[in-house]
């Protein structure tokens, strides 16, 4: 990885999140995702690194990314949405990536319905986060970048 890649931070949206502001605002808030994209750039900017923001719906993407990441980025901080609980391909693509992984959740998913309680994410993970809103995105990009060094 070059030096410019090592301040990198992959930011990955799953399934259902481009509804955000519009899905479940009770729960998501009413932030769109171009919102939370905004704010995890100008923090990046903030913190000298550049922040890569993707969404898909489909799995295969996810993971296509992830590969990618391994370099291309230092870090990856990922809301799964849905996959969190159901994809082993995700995690086994996570287990593959060398840098820094965080979890990310908007709700909390132990405060949610019982399939949402297992993560597949998490035993890859750095670190998690999750209850804190969409606003907790921001503020987890400048933690990264300050793990990053």
């Amino acid at each position: 990885m070059s030096g410019a890649e090592t301040r990198k931070i992959m930011l990955i949206h799953g399934p259902n999140l481009n509804l955000l502001g519009k899905r479940e605002p009770e729960i998501y808030g009413a932030d769109t995702l171009a919102d939370v994209e905004g704010w995890c750039r100008v923090a990046g900017e903030d913190a000298g690194v550049a922040v890569d923001c993707r969404q898909s719906n489909h799995e295969g993407e996810i993971v296509t990314w992830i590969h990618e990441a391994r370099d291309t980025a230092a870090a990856i901080v990922i809301n799964a949405g849905a996959y969190t609980h159901t994809s082993i391909a995700i995690h086994d693509a996570l287990r593959a990536f060398e840098g820094v992984i965080v979890e990310l959740h908007i709700s909390n998913p132990h405060l949610r319905e019982s399939f949402r309680h297992i993560s597949h994410i998490g035993p890859t993970a750095t670190a998690q986060v999750a209850g804190f809103g969409v606003k907790a995105y921001p503020k987890v990009i400048g933690a990264v970048a300050r793990m990053l060094g």
